[in-house]
């Protein structure tokens, strides 16, 4: 499918590695011109460099509200306006029970994984709704559809995410489109840390027998931007090679 993003301008946070630099990567080949966040000057030098010309990088704290809007004008000012907004940037620093949270930890989860896609919005509405093609693509995690083990109080957040882009579809509409993409296990950084007895075990539960590549999120993440999915909104499209259909299965 030939997906084109000339002339658009586009912010993905959390953006110098992993599935946000994957999704930069992957608008920038289709024309855009794209502004990277995150907090690491070195990383997002780094990813600048690789990404070339079309890319622009500002350190930012996804929850940092006035970060956020010096980075929303920054990208409206470069670009003459922002077509896509990604929010990527997340956290889990939770692993064990979800009754073992404390509030600390509950209010990172909340700060970064479900109030800041809602602060970005913002911004963004408030500068301009996003001229030109208006296209919000919130990333999610399978997680936040099913229960899974270890991380529930991340997913709760994440489910909030998939919650918060349908009920933003409904009321941003016809404007804004806003769609979310919910990936399975991605072989990140994070992947290759799970020792190969856990690794193993995983795949076994994956019909189409591989882990996610950030590249299968970025192209799923295009294709919700483009003008192809014009009449699509309010949509969670969950890339994970079958891991939530194994689980129906595995139910029977």
């Amino acid at each position: 499918m030939d997906v084109s993003h000339d002339g658009r301008g586009a912010i993905v946070t959390g953006g110098s590695r992993g599935i946000g630099f994957a999704i930069a990567q992957e608008l920038i080949a289709s024309g855009a011109q794209v502004l990277i966040t995150g907090r690491k000057r070195a990383s997002l030098e780094s990813a600048a460099a690789k990404l070339g010309a079309p890319c622009r990088w500002r350190v930012c704290h996804a929850a940092d509200q006035q970060e956020a809007q010096r980075c929303v004008d920054f990208a409206f000012s470069s670009f003459g306006g922002v077509d896509y907004l990604v929010n990527n940037a997340g956290t889990n620093p939770q692993w064990g029970p979800t009754l073992e949270v404390d509030a600390r930890l509950a209010g990172k989860l909340v700060e970064v994984n479900q109030w800041a896609p809602l602060m970005w919005i913002q911004a963004v509405w408030g500068k301009g709704r996003l001229v030109r093609a208006g296209a919000i693509v919130n990333i999610t995690s399978i997680g936040g559809v099913d229960p899974a083990a270890h991380t529930g109080y991340y997913n709760v957040t994440k489910a909030a995410l998939g919650f918060l882009t349908r009920q933003l579809a409904a009321e941003l509409a016809p404007l804004l489109r806003v769609n979310a993409v919910a990936p399975g296990m991605i072989d990140t950084e994070l992947a290759a840390a799970v020792p190969e007895g856990d690794r193993a075990r995983l795949l076994e539960k994956i019909p189409l027998n591989r882990f996610g590549e950030p590249a299968d999120i970025a192209a799923a993440t295009s294709f919700l931007l483009s003008d192809r999915a014009a009449w699509i909104t309010g949509q969670l499209l969950s890339v994970d090679g079958g891991a939530l259909a194994a689980k129906g299965r595995s139910n029977e």
